[in-house]
């Protein structure tokens, strides 16, 4: 159509729109409105858009946000925006021309519809809007490069710019994403982008996870016919493979244009959201906008796929609380507790520039004394002196720099703990590069997903792990740990070795160069992982002088002073040694499994290092302990001299530390430091506090006061899920979460905007810990579980763990978890328990006749309990689950001895032969599928 349409005309269009638009899910049709626009050709064209303020004055807002969309898509994919958008403004999403309910304008698929003329296009829209002197521009896939070119174009009234999922460049040397080179070759390009709805349809069907028909539908339906779906074609034809299409040099300028953009003393706010599992913009094109916009905030939905717009729904909250915070600078809250965090700590090691210092003053003083060793086989397997540790860490730096790696560069790490992890470590830093260290206790996906996400530069990897780097896509120049066979060396493109490295760096030491100081104290140091036991593992991101006051606290509060030795279990431990001139000596176990360390392995490592100080996890101590009768008179000898021993990773029970202290070191004074990923240490408790609070009234686990240089508050947990939280309080034996203010807490989740900017800016300068606990009158804190293990019940929420201590002290139960089952705040409470060796078998039981609950009726139940019982009764009856007792469900006896135990209403006892855990502790218990897992046994989908 080239003639504009008459006013009539345009009505009728608009009626039928908004009749289409009242079956979709999500979508108000009172937001869409007609407007004509002058196209790239000068042609009148009719635009459909969904604007929040269609028909209603906009004068008053605060500012604006366009949203252009990609291909095959149209404006429904940004309703959520529309029906939540940032407070005060208005949101337009627009159809470009040609695609969704807008008018088509020229184009051929032979001649289609150039980028350059689409950035025209949507100018011409732009202008006859009044959209006022504030906008945000958001683009995704193709829309990203139609909203780059106009905001690089509108720089005068330009608020910020929001990416999801798409590039402004592309290496098309190394050709295109599998999908689009079916769809753009010849024979296919029609037929599965014109004639068939097979791109539309597919654009969908790769979202993960997969939307639900109405509204895969609903993306679907302005591209009913061949006619209709013309420039979805065009949309593909016009991807540049040749250098001298046209849209390549766009492309070019749109690149240049950015880099200006990332390049201005202050830089407009820029937002890149990411879904990983896009099968087209990959990785390797969200490095490149992260280079050309250093400043930019982003964020990963780790499962989502290319419409993350679509695939994960928070995003609208996400793009809201980012304009709030980037473009009006809005402050988070008005909590009176908010306050810049700390930035300075006390007990820092080193210097910013220098934060190894420790290991350098211990290689001049003693040179010969022992810094690293591991342990295979009751022998030192391998060993350096600090002597020896600093000379290979200065050339192995120096072979570092040589070999390209440049300050600010990400280094990935996949090295087990011992000499070669800690000089890679080390000399890393001393280049002035980034470690990011994605251990093996998140498993091999969990590896993979990590490395990819963080865009590791490099990568030094043992022997043994080197084979998998392709497999998991981990980018990156790559080094080896260890000798590899020559032919193995060239297909999987290592670019040297760390011996070859360190050979490289000496011979440059000898012709007199030497690393210089690169390092500043707010430059990035390390990339860390969260254990991914509540979720999807979190990068976290510690500045040096975040690390230097890590460390620093950490031998703080175990009094670690040069020439100490520290036997460790964990690897984080093992590698802040040399920074405190400590000997750090790793253990015979295999890392991946903490409960294969062996009292006889533990002492070995003691015994050879005369060490005196220990850390191990509680699954590896339980093994020491279980094995402890194994020992020889030597290795019990050894194990008396422990001074200190350290656990954490998980709830550490007294009996567990006591039964140590009473079989095996009865010298050790036993520590329980508490702390996370995100700020360790923060507080520490040792055995001899723990017993003298036996009998206290206080819920949970006590893990102390908190260390010198941090604070603790808790945010009161509201009545009701969605209520907010109280304001932050001190006050005695209020329950809410744990919230900690520390000068070595993170500085930020690794592209995570959102969750960083939840965690730490509600209130401002304090890290919100993810834990729910309450402080005692002395100070204490005292963990009741995670906040997401609450369960919301109709009486209010309900922590877990002194429910489970409850349970966990009765005879026959070896170890308890307490879920929620049901709807948020009408769950019931289940309780989960492994049965001691010694009691009955839980398969044994008899005369269960409910499938949701034992029979052991009501009385002397309390109402609450028999009420929630009658609930899943019902449940399990509308579902026509039979009648007989699965066989996971308590017997009588121990289902009343777990109620006698709590006045809380215990819907249902299931019993397990063990529990999932995380792994890396294997400690954890993994609530979230314990929950999955009873709802199924309680609607019948289980019988074991």
């Amino acid at each position: 159509m080239t003639a504009p349409m008459t006013s009539s005309q345009v009505e009728d269009r608009a009626e039928e729109i908004r009749g289409r638009l009242v079956r979709m899910p999500g979508v108000d049709p009172s937001w869409s409105r007609l407007v004509e626009a002058v196209d790239a050709d000068g042609v009148p064209r009719t635009w459909h858009l969904l604007d929040t303020h269609a028909g209603r004055d906009a004068t008053d807002v605060r500012g604006t946000l366009v949203c252009v969309h990609g291909n095959p898509t149209w404006s429904y994919l940004w309703r959520r925006l529309l029906a939540a958008p940032p407070e005060g403004w208005r949101v337009v999403a627009v159809d470009q021309l040609g695609m969704g309910f807008s008018e088509h304008p020229q184009g051929t698929l032979g001649k289609p519809r150039h980028l350059a003329q689409r950035l025209t296009d949507l100018t011409g829209l732009t202008d006859v809007l009044d959209l006022g002197d504030r906008v945000v521009v958001a683009g995704h896939d193709w829309g990203g490069m139609v909203a780059t070119g106009w905001a690089l174009a509108h720089r005068d009234r330009l608020a910020g710019i929001v990416l999801a999922n798409t590039t402004v460049w592309h290496d098309f040397d190394t050709g295109l994403p599998l999908a689009l080179r079916f769809s753009l070759a010849p024979a296919s390009l029609r037929a599965g982008t014109v004639d068939t709805p097979a791109f539309v349809r597919g654009t969908t069907a790769v979202s993960s996870p997969r939307p639900p028909r109405p509204v895969r539908d609903a993306y679907a339906a302005p591209y009913a016919t061949a006619a209709d779906r013309a420039f979805v074609g065009q949309f593909v034809a016009d991807i540049p493979t040749r250098p001298g299409d046209p849209t390549r040099a766009t492309m070019t300028a749109l690149a240049d244009g950015l880099t200006a953009l990332g390049q201005e003393p202050d830089p407009v706010p820029v937002l890149l959201l990411r879904g990983p599992k896009d099968p087209v913009f990959s990785e390797d094109h969200l490095r490149d906008l992260r280079r050309r916009l250093p400043h930019a905030d982003v964020h990963r939905y780790e499962g989502a796929s290319h419409l993350v717009l679509e695939d994960a729904p928070r995003t609208a909250a996400d793009v809201a609380a980012w304009i709030r915070a980037r473009v009006e600078g809005q402050a988070p809250d008005d909590d009176p507790a908010g306050a810049p965090r700390p930035t300075v700590s006390d007990l820092a090691v080193g210097t910013s520039t220098r934060p190894w210092a420790g290991l350098t003053r211990m290689a001049g003083e003693h040179p010969s004394a022992l810094c690293v060793a591991e342990i295979r086989d009751g022998e030192p397997a391998s060993a350096v002196s600090f002597g020896q540790l600093e000379t290979a860490v200065e050339h192995v730096a120096l072979g570092l720099r040589a070999a390209g790696v440049r300050p600010g560069d990400r280094v990935g790490l996949l090295v087990e703990p011992g000499v070669d992890l800690t000089t890679a470590v080390y000399a890393c830093w001393r280049a002035g590069a980034v470690i990011v260290v994605a251990d093996a206790g998140l498993g091999f996906a969990g590896m993979g997903r990590a490395l990819r996400g963080a865009g590791t530069d490099h990568v030094v990897a043992m022997s043994t792990a080197l084979a998998a780097l392709p497999a998991m896509r981990i980018p990156g120049q790559r080094f080896v740990a260890g000798d590899v066979p020559a032919a193995a060396r060239r297909a999987l493109s290592v670019a040297a070795t760390l011996d070859e490295l360190r050979a490289a760096g000496r011979e440059l030491a000898a012709a007199g160069e030497s690393m210089p100081e690169l390092l500043t104290g707010d430059a990035d140091a390390a990339v860390l992982y969260t254990s991914g036991a509540t979720g999807p593992s979190k990068g976290v991101v510690y500045t040096v002088d975040q690390i230097r006051a890590q460390v620093g606290g950490f031998g703080h509060i175990y009094r670690l002073r040069p020439g100490d030795r520290l036997v460790a279990a964990f690897a984080p431990f093992a590698l802040y040694g040399p920074a405190l001139g400590v000997a750090g000596v790793a253990p015979d176990m295999k890392v991946t499994a903490p409960a294969t360390l062996t009292a006889a392995a533990l002492a070995d490592a003691i015994r050879i290092a005369e060490a005196t100080t220990v850390f191990a996890s509680p699954a590896a101590l339980r093994n020491v302990l279980r094995t402890g009768g194994d020992v020889t008179a030597e290795q019990r000898e050894a194990l008396g001299r422990v001074e200190v021993l350290m656990s954490a990773g998980a709830p550490v029970p007294a009996s567990l530390l006591q039964e140590l202290r009473d079989t095996l070191m009865p010298r050790a004074e036993m520590h329980t430091p508490y702390g996370m990923t995100e700020c360790l240490p923060v507080s520490d408790i040792t055995l001899d506090e723990i017993e003298s609070l036996t009998g206290a009234p206080d819920e949970g686990v006590c893990v102390g006061r908190p260390i010198a240089g941090v604070s603790l508050a808790v945010a009161p947990l509201p009545a009701e899920v969605g209520d907010g939280d109280g304001p932050l309080t001190i006050e005695a034996g209020v329950t809410g979460e744990v919230c900690v203010r520390a000068a070595h807490m993170l500085d930020r989740y690794d592209q995570l905007w959102a969750t960083t900017h939840a965690a730490e800016h509600h209130p401002l300068g304090w890290h919100r810990t993810g834990d729910v606990g309450h402080l005692d009158a002395e100070g204490r804190l005292w963990v009741e579980g995670r906040r997401v293990h609450v369960v919301h019940t109709p009486a209010g929420p309900v922590t877990p763990v002194g429910l489970e201590q409850r349970v966990e002290a009765l005879p026959e139960v070896a170890s308890a978890a307490v879920v929620g089952v049901g709807p948020v705040d009408t769950q019931q409470i289940v309780v989960v328990v492994t049965r001691e060796e010694t009691a009955t078998d839980a398969s044994d039981t008899s005369g269960a006749s409910d499938a949701t609950g034992p029979t052991d009726g009501t009385d002397g139940a309390d109402a609450p309990a028999a009420g929630a019982r009658r609930v899943l009764r019902a449940v399990a009856g509308r579902l026509g689950v039979a009648r007989r007792a699965p066989r996971v469900l308590a017997d009588d006896a121990l289902a009343t001895a777990v109620r006698e135990s709590t006045d809380l209403p215990v819907a249902a006892v299931l019993v397990r032969a063990s529990m999932p855990v995380d792994i890396r502790h294997q400690s954890k218990i993994d609530r979230a599928e314990l929950a999955a897992w009873a709802e199924q046994v309680l609607s019948g989908g289980i019988g074991r």
